[in-house]
């Protein structure tokens, strides 16, 4: 009989799904990719590429995890032997993000309480680097922030609590109560930064098309990045979340509700960071394009120095913004980290609660390197090359080896027409077997090309290889020798179709 967890509801699912996908790069990575990239001319080829890479990936990883009822490596698994490592790649490559990702939470979270005191002052970008992170030189260590650490402690002590309670009673509930709750902040961000003074102006430098840079390909490119990377694609998740799927659930539309949910939410970002970008260019006298920022800078330095300009409110909106962080950071870390703790118990046949402390209790152990004073030089490579040559290299693998090397489209086609409403065809194969490979290879080679004939940032070469590829090549080989290890019993062969409890 398999004992396998299950969401209580659909929309348990999606919500826990759309929590995955919705994270801290929707609100400070797309607006500045989108403005880049052409503005309002941006979002041909950004939808383009929702349909034809960001949702055929989806049902694809819906479609695996909901057939083959197992984690990652369990999944690859049964669907190809000699496919697992594969599936310990991706859950290799979420492990190393989740150990960063919970300590820009943890930023959010300090910055939230600040919000009360404006305790960065007029010059929020030095108070963030210097007061706050304390950044020494690349390479340096340093010891422990404990503005860092103490946040960094709850927001593990809450993940891992999530965790520990399980799919439907844990996961399931914290997303049906983080993700409303931060669309409704965040909806109030975006209402009162439109009211303010150049907000107009913001709007129309984001989305005023440049119809020129539709016909450069980098521009595609850049759509088909953000599109990956936004919706948790080629790093376990969506193979474990839809795991817990009944057996007839709807694959298909869960797909679709899910793109475009992460897509909605993106574009609400959009309004609200250059409502806002376009207030502060107004105090300031300057053209918007000389405070357009992103990342780190643009969420701790830009938005602090944003927020100090509001004609009221102040520590109120402060505080919404940075409790809207922490809130997507969250329902994504949860997400990141359940890959690890599904493959750890399914692999090694432990109880989940073994595989939340052993798992989880690494993570956060590993997670200290980047609250010391070193910890955002050490966070900015690590990040870089993970995404770069982790996520988009495992992507190309995952849909080269499906497609073209097991040729396993066409049974999996038929079992997400099965179960689902809207039926796949010629698109859907297309997308995944041509479409999708030629961008994510032509990605890797143009990201090859760059980080070997230049180094990334300003950063010494040591510190790139020891960080950077050192990362980048060791998660592959992790993954091989996790796969080296038999599964227990009988575990790659079964898919039981007896009822299963959660």
């Amino acid at each position: 009989m398999e004992n396998r967890p299950q969401w209580g509801t659909r929309a348990g699912f999606i919500m826990a799904a759309v929590g995955s996908a919705i994270g801290l790069g929707n609100i400070w990575r797309f607006p500045g990719v989108a403005y880049e990239n052409g503005g309002g001319a941006f979002f041909l080829p950004y939808l383009f590429a929702l349909l034809t890479a960001g949702i055929p990936l989806l049902i694809l990883e819906f479609t695996i995890g909901q057939k083959y009822r197992g984690s990652a490596p369990l999944s690859y698994s049964r669907m190809s032997k000699g496919a697992e490592w594969i599936g310990w790649w991706q859950v290799a490559i979420a492990f190393v993000i989740s150990t960063y990702y919970a300590v820009i939470i943890a930023w959010a979270m300090s910055f939230a309480y600040f919000s009360f005191s404006n305790a960065w002052g007029d010059d929020p970008q030095t108070f963030l680097l210097v007061d706050y992170l304390q950044v020494g030189e690349a390479g340096a260590v340093g010891s422990l922030v404990p503005g860092v650490l103490i946040p960094l402690i709850i927001v593990w002590g809450v993940a891992l609590g999530v965790l520990f309670a399980g799919v439907k009673r844990g996961i399931e509930r914290a997303n049906k109560i983080m993700i409303p709750t931060l669309v409704v902040l965040f909806l109030i961000i975006v209402i009162r930064a439109m009211t303010l003074p150049g907000a107009l102006d913001g709007l129309n430098a984001f989305f005023q098309p440049n119809w020129e840079m539709i016909t450069d390909g980098k521009v595609w490119v850049a759509a088909y990045g953000q599109i990956f990377f936004s919706l948790s694609i080629a790093f376990a998740i969506m193979i474990t979340y839809s795991s817990y799927l009944p057996k007839k659930a709807d694959i298909t539309n869960n797909a679709f509700i899910t793109g475009f949910a992460n897509s909605s939410f993106e574009l609400l970002a959009g309004f609200g960071v250059f409502a806002a970008l376009g207030f502060m260019a107004a105090q300031q006298g300057v053209p918007i394009s000389e405070v357009v920022s992103s990342g780190v800078i643009l969420a701790f330095a830009v938005f602090p120095a944003i927020i100090n300009e509001f004609p009221a409110f102040n520590e109120f909106f402060g505080f919404l913004f940075f409790t809207s962080l922490v809130l997507a950071g969250l329902t994504s870390l949860i997400s990141i980290t359940e890959t690890y703790v599904a493959g750890i118990q399914e692999k090694f046949n432990v109880k989940r609660s073994t595989s939340v402390i052993v798992g989880g209790g690494i993570a956060a152990i590993i997670s200290l390197l980047f609250a010391t004073q070193g910890g955002l030089n050490f966070l900015d490579v690590v990040d870089y090359f993970v995404n770069q040559f982790g996520i988009a290299f495992a992507g190309l693998i995952e849909v080269v080896f499906i497609a073209w090397y097991i040729k396993q489209l066409d049974p999996l086609q038929k079992h997400a027409n099965s179960v689902s409403d809207i039926r796949l065809g010629l698109w859907w194969k297309v997308c995944l077997g041509i479409i999708t490979p030629v961008v994510l290879g032509y990605t890797m080679y143009d990201n090859l090309r760059q980080n070997l004939t230049a180094e990334y940032g300003d950063y010494p070469r040591e510190f790139i290889f020891n960080f950077g590829w050192s990362v980048a090549i060791g998660v592959i080989l992790l993954a091989t020798l996790f796969s080296v290890k038999k599964w227990s019993g009988n575990s790659v062969q079964s898919s039981s179709n007896k009822k299963e409890v959660s």
